[in-house]
């Protein structure tokens, strides 16, 4: 059995354990050791439950970056107790979820717009990398997929000089049969890119799910919506948009879908789709339903294919202007 299960009574049931816990008391002296604690909680992404009562995911990375700092925690006299475990009472599994991805949220919204910000001027390299860096670290504590992602990683790309928006240039080649790759966990813009990739671009199209962080691509893959693909946001542009330009497809009903993708994951109501709220629903019940990435692209692109028909029947029945 491994560390995250437990067998509730002899021939029950065996429930998953979720949580790392960790309890602390600090000493009053030195004060500069409350504020290295404190920093580093936040560092690791860990957020309260009560005073001195924190909460991790329960995973291999977690729990050693618990474990060093409860060793730090003991050599300057304080005391720590790490535990793992379910919560029963009081605070529900959904209410912690919640909080780490309203403290994730935050982060990224503060990104969002120091990026926005730094566009406007005439922004330095080094002030750049140190929002990408601060980006890179938000992403890997991100544990419940918060919103704003997206919008911080667009906001980052259309601050660097020379950034080059989607839609310049000459379409490039369509490839075919080729191995696409993208991050793990898909929703709008990753389900609704495949969809137009198999649909549009490349029909004989394989796709492969990976981890967002550390995966290196083989030979001939393409990666879409991932930090350095091939296809991915450019400017404040969504990787539907990009794939729309970078391949030349002036499908007029493409682009108004295009649009909806755009306000559904950016979040930024550039378009003001009306659409919105409920394709972000419908995103939301598919993730929910569909945990497997493969089916839930299957069952997504169905949904893609629909709205398509549905833009393209509106487009032929209006009447000329």
């Amino acid at each position: 059995m491994n560390d995250s299960t437990v067998i509730l009574a002899q021939g029950a049931r065996v429930k998953p354990l979720r949580w790392l816990v960790l309890i602390h008391q600090i000493p009053p002296k030195p004060d500069y050791f409350r504020v290295k604690v404190r920093r580093r909680l936040q560092q690791i992404g860990a957020v309260p439950l009560k005073n001195s009562v924190y909460v991790l995911p329960l995973r291999d990375e977690t729990r050693e970056d618990f474990e060093w700092l409860v060793r730090e925690i003991r050599a300057e006299g304080g005391e720590a107790t790490l535990c793992r475990g379910e919560l029963l009472a009081g605070t529900t599994d959904e209410e912690v979820e919640s909080m780490f991805q309203t403290d994730r949220g935050a982060h990224y919204a503060a990104i969002t717009d120091e990026a926005r910000a730094l566009a406007k001027g005439d922004p330095k390299d080094d002030a750049i990398d140190r929002l990408q860096r601060r980006l890179d670290e938000t992403e890997r504590i991100d544990f419940f997929n918060a919103p704003g992602r997206s919008a911080a990683e667009a906001a980052l790309s259309a601050a660097r000089p020379g950034e080059q928006p989607a839609g310049g240039g000459d379409a490039v080649a369509r490839p075919a049969g080729a191995t696409w790759v993208t991050r793990t966990g898909i929703k709008v813009d990753r389900i609704s890119s495949a969809w137009l990739i198999r649909r549009f671009i490349d029909p004989a199209a394989r796709f492969k799910f990976v981890p967002a962080k550390g995966y290196q691509p083989e030979s001939g893959e393409l990666r879409f919506d991932m930090y350095q693909g091939e296809f991915t946001h450019e400017g404040d542009r969504c990787t539907f948009e990009t794939l729309l330009a970078r391949f030349g497809l002036d499908d007029t009903a493409l682009h108004s879908l295009a649009e909806l993708i755009h306000d559904v994951d950016l979040k930024d109501g550039k378009f003001g789709r009306t659409e919105a709220a409920g394709m972000a629903a419908l995103i939301d019940g598919l993730v929910v339903a569909y945990p497997d990435d493969a089916e839930r692209l299957e069952r997504g692109a169905a949904v893609f294919e629909g709205m398509y028909g549905y833009i393209s029947s509106r487009a032929q029945a209006r009447p000329p202007e």
